[in-house]
């Protein structure tokens, strides 16, 4: 009943769910792996960013490069500003007990003792970057050698929030906090990292450092949920489509073995149907017209109401003829 299983076709079919089943479970779950993996990264990076609230500062080069790890340490450095470059980073968002709020930071250049330059965010201030009466609230970066201490942070890129990598600001204004962004603005080196303060200067308000990239709970981690599901649909819908064909190929089988064969019964019984009609067709159109009376025979319902017809009216022809005779005879 199943030798339909030892086809090529059935072959082929059996091979590819066997292929496509585990291949679909094994993707479903490398998602949900990657998906639990940024998870955990994210309470990792939160539990890290509360011990480096207290965690002793370290200099910044014993920090460097910048990873998930290092990102959100406390952070040191000593030299002293460049008061030529302070530069106004504009759209960037604060959120704290008044909610959200739209403003700008404000950025200067630490020359330390190293040779490069630092890029540290002495705070946010709210307005706007290109309104003189906002910009004229920022205060004057501190004189002399000076030791700074806030949480590192990794250079901005095109994803960054806030970030405006187009380009088209005024003078005095940066759109992308990066060292590649500082490389044609400032004439000396600049670390590849940033800090952002954690005492800001009055009236500048702190700005709170950001989680590492990768490390949140952000779009990605919830397309790698979606494509868990998506997967695991996928091997579902290999099994139901199996069963299926499986399913119609078994009762196709089953009324081969009763002989129930509709399209064969379907085309015998046109055949007889057409032959009754043949036959009666030339039974008709054979039968004579003389003067007696023709033998009749009985081939089939249509050639006996076909002979008796023309019997009938020999009949009639052959009394007529009598009577004739008759009157000829008296």
């Amino acid at each position: 009943m199943y030798r339909f299983l030892l086809t090529p076709r059935w072959w082929g079919i059996n091979v590819f769910a066997v292929l496509a089943i585990p291949f679909c479970i094994f993707m479903g779950s490398w998602q949900l792996g990657r998906f639990e993996d940024r998870v955990a990264t994210h309470q990792q990076q939160e539990d890290r960013s509360d011990r480096a609230k207290t965690a002793a500062a370290r200099p910044v080069e014993s920090l460097l490069p910048v990873d998930k790890i290092t990102s959100g340490r406390q952070a040191s450095a000593r030299g002293h500003y460049d008061p030529g470059h302070q530069l106004l980073v504009p759209s960037r968002t604060l959120k704290d007990h008044h909610g959200e709020r739209q403003g700008f930071y404000v950025l200067n250049l630490l020359r330390t003792d190293h040779g490069k330059a630092l890029p540290v965010v002495r705070g946010w201030l709210p307005g706007d970057a290109g309104a003189k009466a906002d910009t004229a609230k920022v205060p004057a970066p501190p004189k002399g050698e000076v030791t700074v201490t806030g949480a590192l942070q990794a250079s901005e890129n095109q994803g960054t929030d806030g970030v405006q990598a187009g380009g088209g600001l005024p003078q005095g204004q940066l759109g992308m906090i990066s060292a590649a962004s500082l490389v044609n603005i400032v004439p000396y080196e600049v670390y590849d990292a940033w800090i952002t303060l954690t005492d800001a200067q009055a009236p500048l308000h702190a700005v709170p450092p950001a989680a590492a990239e990768g490390s949140g709970l952000d779009l990605k981690a919830f397309q790698n949920l979606g494509y868990t599901g998506e997967w695991f649909v996928f091997a579902g819908f290999v099994v139901f489509m199996w069963f299926r064909l499986f399913r119609r190929e078994s009762e196709a089988a089953k009324d081969a073995a009763l002989g129930l064969l509709p399209e064969a019964g379907v085309g015998a019984g046109a055949g007889a149907g057409a032959g009754a009609e043949a036959g009666a067709a030339s039974v008709t159109s054979a039968a004579p017209v003389t003067g007696s009376v023709p033998v009749t025979s009985s081939v089939s319902v249509a050639g006996s109401a076909s002979v008796t017809g023309v019997a009938g009216s020999a009949g009639v022809e052959a009394e007529a003829g009598a009577g004739a005779g008759d009157g000829v005879e008296a």
